[in-house]
């Protein structure tokens, strides 16, 4: 018998999600990141020498709020301080004024030293320093603009490495030649933050010997490079030059910015000014604008997000509402799967670089316009919502989204997020791979998504994609019996997914390999019936499945259990009661922490409808397995 109290809950939530909808179209809820997206944009006005924007001054008291009690900046609420991010607080609030001596700027300045020093920042934060006269060039990674020709049989290719970082490592590949630098004054300096000033301005120490690992190789390889720095061969580096420039302008195209992310829409302006563009040049200019797009107003303050999400949102709120005894004629309907419908895309770009299978173009990207970067999970996520309540509208668009998620598979079984890749960890060991994201390998979470996909479309286990993807995900598993989640935090994320895909496709649940996951999502669960799970789970293993309670993760938790134990079991019941006494009078639930992974280890995202459309997800689901 289906529980009114749930029912209730339910038209609160959807009441709740269709409100939220722009326009005749589409969803998109803020994407909030950390501190690192305000000062980085503050320090680049410097570097351009652009600091009278009237918005900074906003986005500084922003940034002002996100200090700690130790001092530091976080990368997510309830993290340690990160030393990059502190470094970077500290030198954009003194660029904009803040007195050193101040409370703030002294715990601060007193917690980076007890840190190591500035010196330890990370690579992408030395080419601000480094474009600020703050330290040498020398410091930085050399990446020289020639990789742009290295052909595809090389193991270093712009194609072997993830679409995030080919689209970082061109522009920085010109800042590195060009060599821009904005000196400022002594006073507004950071000498201060650094405890070795002469290991401040190289990149490690100097490797001597035969290289012992592969770490030692490519800093002796850096040397080498560095060395042909001071005299490169002059008309190769011109017509490297030139063609990153052209690769660069290429991917511009159509797009809300280069990779439409903010690290390289950020120094492709740099770029810009290196290359003696002026300010009021059309490129310029839109790039320019497209940095303002990401800006929330609030009061007195501006925070800035590292992209849009409305593909992924509308895709998943379209899932959510599937659960929902919602009609595909309904006209909020209607509009959101001809939204969908429009961002398809139909050309090749990037992705056809790697796959040698002859497919239509298709798939669907993440933000609002991002042409050159289909990726897996949206495309998954956008043909499983569009196959449940598009109709007849969408029979041709499902057909060539399946293809194309059928081509993008690897040759291990599993999916990546932008390419069809094979796994590379040497590459991770080249100096400028602290992002710790240097490539884009296949991933538990994303397998699992395809998966559901896939069995909404009619595939089983039968199909010979789908058995290579469950073997993949079989040699994935985790020893405590759940799955890492490489876009969601984290293993109660990447659980959720790897069984609503088994699921989706007639896998056995009752297989000892898949309870071994129902056994730790119980062994996880509170017992108030919700589910937590910190970032820091990624660095500290002993944090699997645990920290504060948040909607989402419940949600995700609750459906994982649901896949394999049905709705009649009572942990599942717990989970969908803690839904249901946690949501707000608005429809609502409150949720804190960050839940969303851009790279683990490194940046963390909050999706501000992660609360809402997941527990509508889970409850209608169960409501609906109910009967």
């Amino acid at each position: 018998m289906k529980d009114e109290s749930i029912d209730r809950a339910i038209a609160r939530a959807r009441a709740a999600l269709l409100a939220c909808r722009i326009g005749k179209g589409y969803w998109v809820g803020e994407l909030q990141g950390d501190s690192i997206l305000e000062s980085e944009f503050i320090l680049l006005k410097f570097i351009l020498g652009q600091e009278s924007d009237p918005n900074l001054p906003a986005i500084a008291a922003y940034l002002r709020s996100l200090q700690q009690s130790d001092g530091g900046w976080n990368l997510f609420p309830g993290g340690a301080p990160d030393l990059s991010g502190t470094v970077k607080a500290y030198f954009a609030l003194k660029l904009m004024g803040d007195d050193p001596q101040s409370p703030a700027m002294k715990s601060a300045r007193d917690l980076i030293r007890r840190m190591g020093g500035a010196e330890k920042c990370n690579s992408f934060t030395k080419f601000y320093f480094a474009a600020l006269g703050q330290i040498s060039y020398n410091a930085c990674p050399s990446i020289p603009p020639e990789i742009v020709f290295l052909p595809k049989w090389c193991y270093f290719n712009l194609y072997n490495v993830s679409a995030w970082t080919r689209t970082m490592i061109l522009p920085l590949a010109l800042v590195t030649t060009l060599k821009p630098v904005r000196s400022v004054a002594p006073d507004k300096g950071i000498s201060e933050l650094y405890l070795d000033h002469e290991a401040a301005n190289r990149i490690a120490d100097p490797p001597t010997g035969f290289p012992r690992n592969w770490s030692a190789f490519f800093l002796r390889v850096d040397q080498l490079l560095k060395v042909y720095e001071t005299a490169p061969f002059a008309n190769l580096r011109q017509r490297a030059i030139k063609r990153a420039t052209e690769w660069m302008l290429e991917h511009l195209r159509d797009s809300e910015g280069l990779g439409a992310i903010f690290p390289p829409m950020v120094y492709i302006l740099i770029v810009f000014r290196a290359l003696s563009y002026p300010d009021d040049h059309p490129l310029v200019v839109t790039a320019q604008n497209h940095l303002r797009d990401l800006f929330i107003r609030e009061a007195d303050t501006i925070r800035i997000q590292p992209c849009h999400s409305p593909v992924w949102d509308t895709g998943i709120a379209l899932h959510a509402l599937a659960e929902t005894d919602i009609e595909p004629s309904d006209p909020d309907i209607e509009s959101a799967v001809n939204w969908l419908l429009s961002k398809e895309c139909r050309t090749a770009s990037d992705w056809a670089k790697n796959c040698p299978v002859s497919v239509t173009p298709s798939g669907w990207f993440f933000e609002f316009a991002n042409p050159h970067y289909p990726d897996v999970d949206d495309t998954a996520m956008v043909t499983m919502s569009l196959k449940r309540l598009g109709g007849r509208a969408a029979v041709d668009a499902v057909g060539r989204g399946l293809d194309w998620l059928l081509a993008m598979q690897n040759s291990d079984g599993g999916w990546a997020a932008f390419d069809r890749t094979e796994s590379r960890p040497i590459l991770e060991k080249i100096p400028f791979a602290d992002h710790n994201a240097m490539q884009d390998p296949s991933c538990p979470d994303i397998a699992g998504r395809t998966l559901e996909c896939l069995g909404h479309c009619g595939l089983t286990i039968a199909h010979p994609a789908v058995a290579r993807a469950i073997d993949f995900i079989r040699r994935e598993q985790d020893q405590c019996g759940g799955w890492w989640g490489r876009w969601g935090v984290n293993f109660v994320y990447g659980t959720w997914q790897v069984l609503a895909g088994l699921r989706s496709v007639g896998q056995d649940m009752t297989a000892p390999w898949v309870r071994a996951a129902a056994d730790w999502l119980r062994g996880c669960q509170k017992t108030d019936g919700s589910w937590g799970e910190t970032a820091t789970s990624y660095e500290d293993g002993s944090l699997k499945g645990i920290g504060p309670s948040t909607a989402s993760q419940t949600a995700w938790g609750t459906m994982g259990l649901l896949a394999i134990a049905g709705p009649r079991d009572p942990d599942v019941k717990r989970g969908i009661d803690w839904l249901v006494s946690q949501q707000g009078a608005d429809g609502n639930w409150v949720e804190n922490f960050y839940t969303g992974t851009g790279f683990p280890r490194v940046f963390y995202l909050k999706y501000h409808l992660y609360r809402l459309y997941f527990p509508l997800m889970a409850l209608a689901r169960y409501q609906r397995l109910s009967g």
